[in-house]
């Protein structure tokens, strides 16, 4: 017989419960790395379009180009 004891089945069930919580946290770190990534490249994207247009005096692209600006900044709280 290979029973296990009451001890060595709980250290068994805490070890699970702490890699799910480490593998939680790697995810919620790894997820907010990629939103942090992929705000700055829509950041410079949209900076390098509004130059454009402030270039070539384009004021109805600058002014949706920054109504676009605005927007990005009030979903990722910038």
């Amino acid at each position: 017989m290979n029973e296990k004891s009451y001890t060595e089945l709980m250290k068994k069930s805490a070890m699970k419960k702490k890699k799910l919580k480490e593998s939680f946290v790697l995810d919620l770190y790894i997820d907010m790395l990629l939103s942090e990534i992929l705000l700055k490249k829509e950041r410079s994207k949209l900076m390098k379009e509004i130059d454009e247009a402030i270039d070539t005096e384009n004021k109805p692209a600058f002014i949706h180009l920054s109504k676009q600006y605005k927007e990005l900044s009030k979903r990722f709280g910038t």
